[in-house]
């Protein structure tokens, strides 16, 4: 009977030592953790002894300019704006065309109608460039939705640059203008090879 009553309370000790070990052990578990969760770190302002004002966020040097952008000021208009801060050119039409081609094409297809291979193949349609609506919109309007995305298409600030961008806003320019052009615009020698019933259009 003793050596029973003895047995358990060896267990008991036992288990309770046990028991205060494993706690022991899990309590150091979180210091012992290196991992970026528990790295040492500054958040946003918060508080910090390392520098003598106290402050972790520390202020830009004097002068300081982010790298582009001063170019992408340049290039910037406003949305309701149609002017157009590059000069338009042939090279610059070319350019348009190539981004087009590679970043547009894929959903509004190669002649800006909405029927790109992306739509064909299931997504909604996005509208032709050929309607009044996007006729009317300013030039700053397709520069805004190219850099910051609109409905279902992303924002492709990342991808193409600013002047790029532009670039591809004189091609859609020169996309919409190939379908509703009037005849009495166009150059005397394209004039001419037109039929007889379309050159007073």
């Amino acid at each position: 009977m003793i050596s029973a009553r003895f047995t358990n309370i060896s267990l008991r000790a036992a288990a309770i030592a046990l028991t205060a070990v494993c706690l022991f052990a899990i309590s150091g578990c979180d210091r012992m953790r290196q991992d970026m969760a528990t790295q040492p770190k500054n958040r946003p302002l918060s508080p910090s002894d390392f520098f003598r004002d106290g402050r972790s966020e520390r202020p830009l040097l004097e002068n300081t300019v982010a790298r582009g952008s001063l170019e992408n000021d340049q290039l910037l208009i406003a949305k309701d704006s149609n002017a157009f801060p590059l000069p338009v050119d042939q090279a610059l039409l070319e350019r348009g065309q190539q981004r087009f081609g590679i970043y547009c094409s894929p959903c509004h297809g190669l002649q800006g109608d909405g029927n790109g291979m992306v739509a064909l193949r299931g997504m909604k349609h996005p509208p032709s460039y050929h309607i009044d609506r996007l006729r009317e919109a300013p030039n700053g309007y397709f520069y805004d939705v190219i850099t910051n995305g609109f409905g279902q298409m992303y924002g492709y600030a990342a991808q193409v640059p600013p002047r790029d961008r532009w670039a591809i806003v004189a091609y859609l320019r020169a996309l919409q203008l190939s379908r509703h052009a009037r005849a009495s615009e166009l150059p005397a020698e394209l004039r001419e090879k037109l039929p007889p019933g379309d050159s007073a259009k």
